[in-house]
């Protein structure tokens, strides 16, 4: 077995939400919720398929945003993961939905940060072992950072 990383690539307006589930129709119901969710939400999503002919499934309502995680889900080539890029829209938005979703198995990361995913490759095929998630602490917050983190939050509508 070898372990590879492969980097996901996205606009750097969109955040992103990598998971894992287990039917094909998990493309048709991620749609279902994301649009559901969230006015106005602009999505791509891509699933690949693990058994019959193995193709990398997409839909959403963004061509360029569909087009933007098939394209990074034929590089991760992981059977039964999807990917899903958001604009207008936040993870925590979405989240409760497609966790809701039958098909959904696991959650690897929803984030707007660099994501590096971690791969096994057997002669198989590939499976997704976890994420490395943005980048390392640097340090612990000071009062300064707590007022910057509150005013962040203010700022883009989730808190008061």
């Amino acid at each position: 077995m070898e372990l590879i990383t492969e980097p996901l690539k996205f606009p750097s307006d969109c955040n992103i939400i990598l998971g894992q589930s287990h039917f094909i129709k998990t493309v048709e119901d991620l749609y279902e919720a994301l649009v559901t969710s969230v006015p106005n939400i602009k999505f791509g999503l891509a699933f690949c398929e693990s058994s019959g002919p193995c193709l990398i499934r997409k839909e959403g309502n963004d061509n360029e945003l569909i087009e933007i995680a098939a394209e990074n889900m034929f590089r991760l080539g992981a059977g039964h993961s999807f990917l899903i890029i958001l604009q207008n829209a936040f993870p925590i938005n979405v989240l409760p939905a497609i966790k809701r979703c039958q098909e959904v198995v696991n959650i690897f990361c929803a984030t707007a940060n660099p994501v590096e995913v971690i791969l096994a490759q057997s002669e198989q095929g590939r499976g997704i072992l976890g994420v490395i998630d943005g980048f390392s602490p640097k340090g612990i917050e000071l009062d300064t950072d707590i007022t910057h983190r509150k005013k962040f939050l203010l700022d883009i509508g989730y808190k008061r």
